[in-house]
């Protein structure tokens, strides 16, 4: 019989696991809240309480490359870095493809999650639903997936801004902020410098008659520009991932801050933080510096009091007639249907393995998709989830002991204590590339590049020294896309082509080989280097090691 799976939340997260319940043969059942998918991305005027919020302006600081499901690339002509109406529109066309709209149901709520009074032996939920007209309804499921993200619950701490209730302005926390025409030639301030705090600030410098950025700790200010004007995460890659695991930290740290101050000395525009660049979740703003060095926007403390219409810093500044204050801090998440003994979730950190499954249950049979904060999309990164979940419900993979799940947890809750600024955004961070292959590899659809090298050279120099894009883990193993390597070939492409609306009559420089025949002579002199006692072997019968390399390669 099929497996019934449950899934909580329409969102990006949620169509993923969808399609990756449909592959793997399960049957899925979507329930979402709201009128329509789409989760975080979709603007709405009114804000939903308990949901995501985004303004008009919003562009993802994701490029579509990095950012897209890895079995469909998103159109050549959208631009890089897309609007939220321009990621919606994917949004449905990946629905409308893959038929997944009629496993949603819309306008419905899951009011409760709980274990049946059989789980040891089934693994089986109760799951209450109620719709928009108040009907409620109780499911049975074989496996649940929730997908309702982390920007739930907006984090408001007012406790820390003595005589914010004699404030005589207007306040309020940066998902209720929509657009900056109500507030033109008024005094703004903004707390936080997360990426949220710097797009609102810099948008509200344009109309205000002065804009006040506060931060406690300051930040490092990434582009979303990289080298020669391309999308900075298109080079997130396999050999950044390397340099960073064999380099001193503080060498590493040092190296790429050095490249930022180029740019601006983050010191000279009271930015610089105490701390470390990847201590940190950094912040993503091309308009930032601008509006500093214009004086649109100025960089203050941490705010020490209200008192009626002033705001008093910690430095001793005052500044009067302040008329709007945006609490750009944060969100807290939780999940609210389901007790708290199956997932605890304390100061915005909760007990998952790899940030997936609650390891004290008796039977593997609910996983949280999409709980992480990468450097980097969240797209790719819950879609792989999802596929290494529904493999694990299939019994296709079995999950370690619940002694080692707990170690697993406990070293990654050290390793993250140890590297990043305690704050409750640094609770699920996670490096791109690093988790993508962990998970990847429990999956079976890590691609093998030593074997790429060898076999299809140029493919095997794209996916070593290329972006670690998402079509990498469609190339083997289950859920293998037989698009997966001229997706790969032709990423390039798909980024160049929406700049191209102007002819150049530049002349085209000739195409050199050099380092492609460099760095494929490189890679077989390390398989040779690999495999060096046995190569005078290999040079009398090929075919012997050819066998041996079989082995590790898919079925066909």
């Amino acid at each position: 019989m099929t497996r019934r799976v449950a899934i909580v939340g329409g969102g990006s997260s949620g169509l993923a696991c969808i399609k990756c319940c449909l592959d793997e043969g399960l049957e899925p059942v979507c329930f979402e809240s709201s009128n329509d998918i789409g989760g975080l991305w979709r603007f709405k005027e009114n804000p939903e309480p308990d949901r995501a919020s985004i303004y008009h302006s919003v562009i993802i600081n994701s490029s579509k490359e990095m950012m897209c499901f890895s079995d469909f690339p998103i159109p050549a002509h959208f631009p890089n870095y897309m609007h939220n109406s321009l990621i919606m529109d994917y949004f449905r066309m990946y629905a409308d493809n893959f038929q997944l709209i009629k496993h949603i149901r819309l306008n419905t709520k899951v009011l409760q999650l709980k274990q049946r009074s059989d789980f040891s032996h089934s693994g089986q939920w109760d799951v209450e639903t109620e719709n928009k007209d108040g009907k409620k309804e109780k499911h049975i499921f074989d496996a649940v997936m929730i997908c309702i993200g982390h920007h739930c619950h907006p984090n408001m701490p007012l406790q820390d801004f003595p005589g914010i209730d004699t404030f005589k302005g207007k306040y309020f926390h940066s998902r209720d902020y929509k657009s900056p025409e109500e507030w033109r030639n008024k005094k703004a301030v903004v707390i936080g410098i997360g990426n949220s705090g710097a797009d609102i600030a810099v948008e509200l410098s344009r109309v205000t008659k002065q804009l006040y950025l506060s931060t406690r700790r300051g930040s490092w200010i990434l582009d979303r520009l990289g080298y020669n004007g391309l999308p900075l995460d298109l080079f997130f890659n396999r050999v950044l991932t390397f340099l960073q695991s064999i380099l001193p930290f503080g060498v590493f740290c040092g190296l790429a801050e050095r490249q930022l101050n180029q740019k601006f000395d983050h010191a000279l525009y009271n930015l610089k933080p105490k701390h470390r660049l990847f201590n940190q979740h950094p912040t993503l703003n091309d308009e930032l510096p601008n509006r500093i060095l214009s004086g649109t926007v100025q960089v203050k403390t941490n705010i020490r009091r209200f008192q009626g219409s002033s705001v008093e810093f910690d430095d001793g500044s005052v500044v009067e007639d302040v008329d709007l204050v945006v609490f750009a801090t944060g969100y807290r998440f939780s999940f609210p249907f389901l007790a708290s003994q199956v997932v605890s979730v304390s100061e915005n950190k909760a007990s998952l393995y790899k940030y997936v499954f609650p390891p004290e249950l008796d039977r593997p049979t609910l996983a949280i998709i999409g709980l992480v904060q990468p450097l980097g999309a969240i797209m790719p990164v819950s879609e792989l989830q999802a596929r290494w979940a529904t493999r694990v419900f299939k019994g296709c993979i079995k999950l370690p002991s619940m002694a080692a799940m707990q170690k697993d947890v406990q070293f990654k809750q050290k390793e993250m204590a140890e590297r990043y600024v305690t704050s409750p955004r640094h609770t699920i961070q996670i490096d791109f590339v690093r988790y993508m292959d962990e998970i990847a590899k429990l999956v079976g659809v890590r691609p093998n590049i030593l074997w790429l090298l060898l076999t299809d050279p140029r493919l095997g120099l794209n996916v070593m020294l290329g972006p670690c894009t998402p079509y990498q883990f469609r190339l083997r193993g289950p859920g293998k896309w037989a698009g997966a390597r001229q997706a790969i070939l032709t990423q390039w492409e798909r980024v160049a082509r929406p700049m191209q609306t102007r002819p150049c009559d530049e002349p085209k420089h000739k195409r050199s080989f050099m380092w492609p025949l460099i760095l494929s002579t490189a890679a077989v002199g390390l398989a040779a280097y690999v495999n060096r006692n046995n190569l005078s072997a290999f040079l009398q019968d090929p075919t012997a090691l050819l066998d041996k390399i079989k082995v590790y390669l898919p079925a066909q």
